[in-house]
């Protein structure tokens, strides 16, 4: 499959991406027709990358060839239309390797890798795994900085040697801070994606070229308007597209648990046929996905949907399967 047309010399992965989720079936298997049925949507709505086998796509609860079969699916299905970035992320650096060899086996278009959670590994102990992933395919890598999950935050002083790999070209920030990002963008000339939806106009003011959300899921349509907004000047339009939506991104996100609520936002608009999520995710109680639904209907998304499964959740049914 071919890899879509590049958009922007500054944009290596497209603008608007989600960290997909990974759909299962009612056993707790990888359900490949809803993950393709998925990927199509998000394409169809406005997205022009997705990421998978992120943590939002319970990366850390599936496993290797699982991992394979999701990428290749998602490449075929829309890797013409859309850029296909596989999580590589691990605080193995041995495992790490093997996630992205196998991601470019499976036909990705591009890595992310995030730093080493839980060991807490100094900068150049983060340098050197960076490095070893980026040095085991050749695929362009976006960097990933989330201290808040990886317990550590990348250094300006690693940023910038790793900015100088050839195959380093993109950076997710999940940092919330802007004034970082901003003294980053100048320095480094990475392309910078905003890794929250909440922050994306704040982002794009300091020189970030798109988003990998969340909550795109299920507003990546008014996201895409806000960036074409903003790519043609039109401040105030792009503000309208993203506060417009704002309701629906604080109920997905606001708990933390985006890979649960992002699923029951998906079931409730009628994309996905269940939220089932493996532990130690728990799946959104009826109480929760009602209080998701709230937001998305103050956001105007469930306004004219009959696919969507809205009512009938609300009044109290769900296929909320957990595995068994």
């Amino acid at each position: 499959m071919p890899m879509p047309q590049v958009t922007s010399s500054v944009r290596p992965f497209g603008a608007v991406l989600s960290a997909m989720v990974t759909p299962f079936d009612e056993a707790g298997e990888l359900d490949v027709a809803a993950a393709v049925a998925l990927a199509r949507h998000l394409v169809d709505t406005g997205h022009d990358g997705l990421v998978l086998n992120g943590t939002t796509g319970e990366a850390p609860t599936t496993h290797a060839p699982e991992k394979a079969e999701l990428i290749a699916a998602v490449v075929e299905a829309v890797g013409d239309r859309a850029y296909v970035v596989a999580g590589a992320g691990s605080n193995d650096t041995l495992h790490a390797v093997r996630m992205a060899e196998q991601a470019a086996e499976a036909g990705a278009h591009g890595l992310l890798v995030v730093s080493p959670y839980y060991s807490r590994p100094s900068q150049a102990g983060i340098v050197a795994h960076v490095r070893a992933v980026a040095d085991s395919t050749d695929l362009p890598v976006m960097l990933y900085d989330i201290p808040g999950r990886a317990g550590v935050r990348l250094s300006a002083a690693t940023v910038d040697e790793l900015g100088e790999h050839e195959r380093v070209v993109a950076m997710k920030d999940a940092t919330g801070d802007v004034a970082a990002a901003a003294r980053g963008i100048a320095r480094t000339g990475l392309a910078w994606y905003c890794g929250d939806d909440g922050l994306l106009l704040p982002f794009l003011s300091v020189g970030a070229v798109g988003v990998v959300g969340v909550a795109t899921h299920v507003v990546g349509a008014a996201f895409a308007r806000a960036v074409a907004a903003w790519d043609a000047g039109d401040t105030a339009g792009a503000l309208r597209a993203t506060t417009s939506v704002q309701p629906a991104v604080d109920a997905i996100n606001g708990a933390g648990f985006q890979a649960v609520y992002a699923k029951a936002a998906l079931e409730v608009v009628g994309v996905l046929p269940r939220r089932t999520v493996r532990l130690p995710y728990l799946p959104a109680t009826d109480d929760e996905v009602r209080d998701v639904a709230a937001g998305l209907s103050a956001a105007g998304l469930l306004d004219g949907r009959p696919d969507g499964r809205h009512d009938e959740l609300l009044a109290g049914g769900s296929r909320h399967d957990a595995p068994a």
